[in-house]
């Protein structure tokens, strides 16, 4: 199963109904995936003529949300996570915000050196926690999150610093212990794999 298909069976589990999946390079080995597949929730694709960039691409697929006036999920395809969206949702009424995004702390794939102020190793630690949040691609949108993306080029640059100023954009720290990984490279993918095998990735009780 794909990464997507995983995305598609956690979606549903937190109530999701129905999804638009934005296509481009090799879409149609997507769709025929999708095609095949017994999915849990109705699925439509729309593909990018060309490439239109993040925030544009997210503004095309947006167009086709069968309840535009409604709140929306959105999530990058290459996520693989188990959390409580109706949490994140709650968050982002909460705060009255325009735009949330969840917030992740991965570990750093390198070991960590821990020394003294006179240059002692003190301690070796494995994969520690990154001492930043970084953006973990998946976001709460309200309905006029759409009509400020831009047509073309990235909403990181543009949308996100304009609410940012505004103070219409929250975000949303995941909670501690809930498995968050990118799949960037093959190596990501057999370790998830291998991750998963073992139970990891699965949401919290």
């Amino acid at each position: 199963m794909p990464i997507l298909g995983h995305q598609l069976a956690w979606l549903a589990a937190e109530g999701v109904t129905d999804v638009v999946v934005s296509c481009g390079h090799l879409a149609d080995v997507l769709e025929e995936w999708l095609d095949k597949a017994d999915l849990p929730l109705r699925v439509r694709t729309v593909v990018e003529a060309e490439p239109l960039g993040r925030g544009g691409g997210l503004k095309y697929a947006a167009k086709a949300l069968p309840r535009p006036d409604e709140p929306w999920y959105a999530t990058n395809g290459d996520i693989w996570t188990r959390f409580s969206l109706r949490d994140m949702a709650a968050f982002h009424h909460e705060r009255d915000a325009v735009a949330t995004l969840a917030l992740a702390r991965p570990r750093i794939p390198w070991g960590a050196v821990e020394t003294d102020q006179f240059g002692n190793v003190l301690d070796f630690i494995e994969a520690p926690p990154s001492p930043f949040l970084i953006n973990a691609g998946l976001y709460v949108f309200s309905p006029e999150f759409a009509e400020l993306l831009p047509d073309v080029g990235d909403h990181e640059r543009t949308t996100f610093p304009q609410l940012a100023r505004g103070k219409r954009l929250a975000g949303y720290q995941l909670p501690q212990g809930v498995y968050w990984r990118a799949i960037d490279t093959a190596k990501d993918l057999t370790e998830a794999a291998k991750e998963l095998a073992a139970g990891a990735g699965r949401a919290p009780r």
